[in-house]
């Protein structure tokens, strides 16, 4: 944990809180001068970046409502501009706009990204900048795959403010069909043994005519 994050989400509201329970103490540290800002994203969040093919992002309406939207896509579709910007290509769906309205008129958002498999899970801070293809042509190419078969239609661009790792205790493990192929593959080539020589035995315990 870092002060950055530590000063973006331990507000008034939520220090009194871990008051009451006791652990404030614990995260007091992090609200200090002294602590590392750790706002800039090293090698560790850049692999992990880089290897997720989806998140979870956040906005917030005018109406002050919350919603939270899946982003998907080819592995490694968040891309990683410098240590201080991430953006994507953001591909046409439904076409409700939602996430893009709300952040139009409140740039703010949050990042969950999750490793199933590995029970981690990294949550990113940070600000959105909304670029129109025809403003910035090069920056859409770079981000947009073309083997996956979607219109990208914006770039999202954040700068990160902040990140931080969670604790694995409630992260469910999980694997998708991809990763759990390589689990299977051996059980596969098993019984395709134990078949070919069942079959075998069948073959060698007829009687001779």
């Amino acid at each position: 944990m870092a002060r950055a994050f530590a000063k973006l989400a331990f507000t008034p509201t939520v220090q009194s809180i871990q008051k009451q329970h006791g652990s404030a103490e614990t995260y007091q540290k992090f609200l200090e001068n002294e602590a590392e800002q750790a706002n800039k994203l090293t090698n560790r969040e850049i692999e992990f970046i880089s290897e997720r093919d989806g998140f979870y992002q956040s906005s917030v309406s005018e109406t002050n409502w919350p919603y939270v939207q899946f982003r998907g896509g080819p592995k490694g579709f968040l891309k990683i501009i410098d240590e201080q910007t991430i953006a994507y290509a953001d591909y046409r769906g439904n076409r409700q706009y939602i996430s893009t309205g709300n952040l139009t008129t409140n740039n703010r958002t949050s990042l969950i990204l999750m490793d199933y498999p590995n029970r981690r899970r990294l949550k990113i801070w940070g600000e959105v900048n909304i670029i129109e293809p025809s403003s910035n042509p090069t920056l859409i190419s770079n981000l947009h795959d073309e083997t996956y078969r979607a219109l990208p239609e914006r770039v999202i661009q954040i700068t990160v403010k902040a990140f931080d790792w969670n604790c694995p205790q409630h992260i469910p493990q999980r694997l998708t069909l991809e990763e759990l192929e390589p689990h299977i593959q051996p059980l596969r080539e098993e019984i395709k043994k134990i078949k070919e020589e069942n079959e075998r035995l069948k073959q060698t315990s007829k009687p001779s005519s």
